[in-house]
């Protein structure tokens, strides 16, 4: 029973349960800005005068501009090869078409994109010392031809935080109807985003390409539900202080568990290329790291639910059409327990194995062949 003392006090496991929020929240956020990599390569060539001018306020605005205008045309073209895509699965899956507007989807992306863009064209953070030294010993161009290039690279952390709601509540109004349907929101962003960027110079495409990956990851990762889960712990509880020991290094996990498998397939081909291959290694990166927001979301729920009614349907509708094996599932998933095992207690691996059992034996050879 909860007790106010006849003051303004919040209780103690109100403070707590905002504690769990807040914590995972900016945990996420710091994991980005850590894990943020800026792309030099088509920086290098690149004068001062011009990364000077693309980052400023002005830059920033003709660049959000250039998008904008650009966006109605841009989604109708996403939207045919999202349909394209997935027509197909449509039917095979009995989805009702009818809870696929391409409309209404495209005015949720224009409202989201908007606001992405309005971070975009805010002044930059101040950067943190320790990783512009880091910048500077490593000698990289973009500390000398300007720090104001990284430190707008650092601006998608901002976004994080402003836009994980937003995004969060548009997950939820689509999987509410059917789970499944993110699957087609999600490539429809996807490719919007990709569509968008190509028409950009080289180095505005590796600014807002930043901001673009924050929706794209939000879109297909559960953070939201994460977050919302984590309101009814304590902050000190077993099954809390397991998310908050694996959330700092879940990009580090999926891109050595990428890398392995990539080893043990080096022939293999997806729809979009080879595992090492660039975008075929940021996808699959972004999947593995779905898969353990996923499992975190089921242990802080006490509930299987997430995986059973969202996952593996978008699992099964997704991955055969764009080319992946179950087997590469499956010994992602067997490298992805041995890293939980030996970065966690006894006591905080048992919170997520139950839960790590059940999304096993989902796509274990048994079940999908």
């Amino acid at each position: 029973m909860k007790e106010v003392l006849g003051n303004n006090l919040q209780p103690e496991s109100d403070i707590e349960n905002h504690k769990s929020v807040e914590s995972l929240a900016q945990q996420w956020a710091k994991k980005y800005l850590q894990n943020l990599q800026v792309d030099t390569s088509v920086q290098e060539d690149s004068d001062p005068l011009n990364l000077s001018e693309i980052v400023s306020l002005g830059g920033r605005e003709k660049t959000a501009q250039k998008i904008m205008e650009s966006l109605r045309s841009v989604s109708a073209k996403a939207w045919n090869k999202t349909e394209a895509l997935l027509c197909e699965e449509l039917k095979q899956h009995r989805i009702d078409p009818n809870l696929i507007n391409p409309w209404e989807i495209a005015a949720d992306s224009f409202k989201i994109y908007q606001k992405a863009l309005d971070v975009y064209t805010q002044q930059a953070a101040v950067r943190p010392l320790s990783l512009v030294m880091k910048l500077a010993e490593a000698g990289n161009p973009l500390y000398e031809q300007g720090l104001e290039v990284y430190t707008e690279q650092m601006a998608p952390n901002q976004l994080a935080t402003v836009i994980s709601a937003d995004i969060g509540a548009l997950r939820k109004k689509y999987t509410s109807l059917d789970p499944r349907v993110i699957g087609f929101v999600s490539m429809q962003f996807h490719y919007t985003s990709e569509m968008l960027t190509q028409q950009l110079e080289p180095v505005e495409r590796s600014l807002v390409g930043a901001y673009f990956k924050v929706i794209d990851d939000h879109l297909y990762m559960p953070l939201q539900r994460a977050y919302e889960a984590a309101a009814g712990h304590n902050y000190d509880s077993t099954v809390m202080s397991a998310v908050q020991q694996l959330l700092p290094v879940s990009t580090q996990i999926a891109k050595k568990i990428c890398q392995r498998v990539a080893e043990l397939f080096p022939t293999y081909r997806t729809m979009s290329g080879y595992l090492l291959d660039s975008a075929v290694r940021t996808s699959s990166i972004r999947d593995v790291e779905m898969f353990q927001v996923y499992l975190w979301v089921c242990a802080l729920e006490g509930s299987v639910a997430a995986i059973q009614q969202e996952l593996f349907p978008l699992c099964v509708m997704l991955y055969p059409t764009l080319k992946v094996q179950w087997e590469l599932v499956r010994q992602m998933l067997h490298l992805l327990r041995y890293e939980i095992n030996d970065r966690l207690t006894v006591q905080q691996a048992n919170t997520l194995m139950p839960y790590f059992q059940a999304l096993s034996h989902m796509f274990s050879s048994e079940v999908l062949g």
